[in-house]
């Protein structure tokens, strides 16, 4: 063996050591990043969106009330709905857009209560952008309370730090209806767009604080309806400052705790511990229920009115013409928005928090209907989000099917009884 190849194979080794000592310090940062590369691959996608908080750092949210537990009574669904001048078939709608679970509820009582692709009841699912329409809800709870004195003030009025940032002279108004006018990709497809940049922060360490404070603008605020996810952890900045409490408390004591949920939830949070306001809440689908519930009621629970009705109201109620649904210039999307919440097409006292891969929490208030439906569908933002428009379809058919039964509901089963899940339907 020659002395240069000795030279270069000992310096081969050493940096093969040296790479291999900085990834055994670094391991927890390495393996969230390797979590978030194939977070969204096929074979594991299901499972993962199970455990985020074993994938991620989270934050245990206790709720320090009683569960309540829903009366049960079965009722079958409807076998087809109609959309685009065509009758499908529901159960290959679930399967197709692969529903993990699901969860119908008339009034106090669930009709319906599925689990699919191997999930169960007790498992706690990802929300993903969920999590804004709960943002919203305690954002209005710090209004009423007169923290937040003027929706038309500018969030730099509370977070000065975003003083030269797409931010600057924003109101927080046009913040919540996704109005900012601030630059942001939010194309999951896209290596480098900004939602996977966010991340890939959130994988390998950083503040969303800072990384809010590095967008920029593109158009006038208040004149076009585009998404943003960084517009929900702006909002969060702003309560954090006016409320001068944390998050995750201010969270438990307004809204979790009030709505009595039956385990706790977990915030994915950054590694300052800012919880991801914009997408990182995981909990039982019956929970995810109980807060639709809540919205059902327009903000009361066992007789409290927990969230404003007024801030209700606003919050699901489009007040300009960029955020009224139906096809406009003034927007990419059909959907119509508010106070971090959507308002579908031809809505009729509808409206719904959605997630990516469709999460949705749809509210029928004419109907008296809540639905849920969990999902991992890889196929979500195919032809502008067509999934959506197809999901309300199936919706409005499942809420139209239990209109005739308004007086029959007759609560057969305590739901606390129930052990085993696809208590009705499959559990696959």
């Amino acid at each position: 063996m020659t002395s240069v190849f000795k030279v270069v194979l000992t310096w081969f080794l050493t940096l093969c050591t040296l790479g291999l000592m900085v990834m055994a310090m670094n391991w927890p940062r390495v393996a969230q990043l390797y979590n978030t590369i194939t977070l969204f691959d096929e074979d594991v996608i299901v499972d993962n969106f199970i455990h985020m908080d074993q994938l991620f750092t989270t934050k245990e949210v206790v709720s320090t009330s009683e569960p309540y537990y829903f009366d049960f009574n079965p009722v079958s669904l409807p076998e087809t709905f109609s959309y685009l001048e065509a009758e499908r078939s529901v159960s290959e709608f679930l399967e197709r857009s692969q529903t993990t679970a699901l969860i119908v509820l008339k009034g106090d009582v669930l009709t319906h209560e599925s689990y699919y692709q191997g999930t169960h009841l007790e498992d706690r699912r990802i929300s993903w952008s969920v999590a804004k329409s709960f943002l919203s809800a305690v954002f209005g709870v710090a209004v009423d309370q007169g923290h937040i004195k003027d929706l038309n003030e500018p969030v730099t009025a509370y977070v000065p730090e975003l003083n030269g940032s797409g931010y600057e002279g924003v109101t927080i108004k046009n913040v919540l209806q996704m109005s900012s006018g601030v630059r942001f990709n939010e194309d999951y497809d896209d290596f480098s767009s900004d939602i996977n940049r966010f991340g890939r922060l959130m994988a390998l360490g950083g503040s969303f604080d800072e990384f809010a404070a590095e967008l920029v603008s593109e158009r006038e605020q208040g004149t076009f309806l585009h998404y943003v996810s960084l517009d929900t952890h702006v909002l969060g900045m702003v309560l954090r400052k006016a409320t001068g409490m944390p998050i995750v408390d201010y969270f438990n004591q307004h809204l979790w705790s009030k709505i009595q949920p039956e385990a706790n939830t977990a915030y994915i949070t950054d590694e300052t511990g800012q919880p991801m306001v914009l997408g990182g809440l995981n909990m039982r689908t019956r929970d995810f229920a109980k807060f639709g519930k809540l919205y059902l009621d327009n903000g009361r629970w066992n007789g409290e009115q927990v969230i404003p009705e007024a801030w209700v109201r606003s919050s699901v109620t489009p007040d300009e013409e960029h955020l009224k649904p139906g096809k406009r210039d003034s927007s990419d999307l059909l959907l119509g928005y508010g106070y971090q919440w959507w308002i579908p097409v031809n809505a009729d006292q509808e409206f719904m928090a959605i997630g990516i891969y469709d999460q949705f929490i749809y509210v029928n208030q004419k109907a008296n209907v809540v639905i849920v439906k969990n999902s991992a569908n890889k196929n979500f933002m195919n032809n502008n989000f067509e999934s959506a428009h197809e999901t309300v379809a199936a919706f409005r058919a499942i809420a139209e099917s239990l209109s005739a039964g308004d007086e029959s509901l007759d609560v057969r089963t305590d739901v606390r009884k129930i052990e085993t899940v696809g208590v009705v339907g499959q559990n696959r």
